[in-house]
């Protein structure tokens, strides 16, 4: 299977506990950029944003692409989540339409899903 046009979003800006100068978006952000620059998986794109909405489950991520369901993903730690986040965004997207199988979810993505939301495009072929 070929790989589908993917971006990762991660929030930037969520806090660790009390700690104003802790951001693990932002650390997780980094991480992932390089990681994936070097892996070499030009068709997944990492963008930072500035907020998920999901500010009590620091760090979160969101997978989404064209035409596909978009998955967000917390509770995400950069030492222990990396790879698995890495190896879950290749899984998304090789799909088509964004599902990614239970059985072929790493646990982080499994545990973490915040939402799983429908493209878009279901929304317009129904009006």
């Amino acid at each position: 299977m070929s790989q589908q046009p993917t971006t990762i979003f991660v929030c930037t800006v969520c806090r660790q506990g009390d700690d104003a100068d802790s951001r693990p978006g932002q650390r997780f952000f980094e991480a992932l950029r390089e990681r994936l620059a070097n892996d070499g998986a030009i068709s997944i794109a990492v963008e930072p944003v500035e907020c998920l909405a999901v500010c009590k489950r620091p760090c979160t991520v969101a997978f989404a692409g064209a035409g596909k369901w978009t998955y967000v993903i917390g509770d995400l730690d950069v030492a222990d989540h990396l790879d698995e986040i890495v190896a879950a965004a290749k899984g998304y997207a090789a799909t088509t339409n964004g599902i990614v199988a239970w059985k072929e979810r790493p646990a982080c993505f499994r545990k973490g899903v915040v939402s799983r939301t429908p493209p878009l495009s279901l929304c317009a072929s129904k009006g």
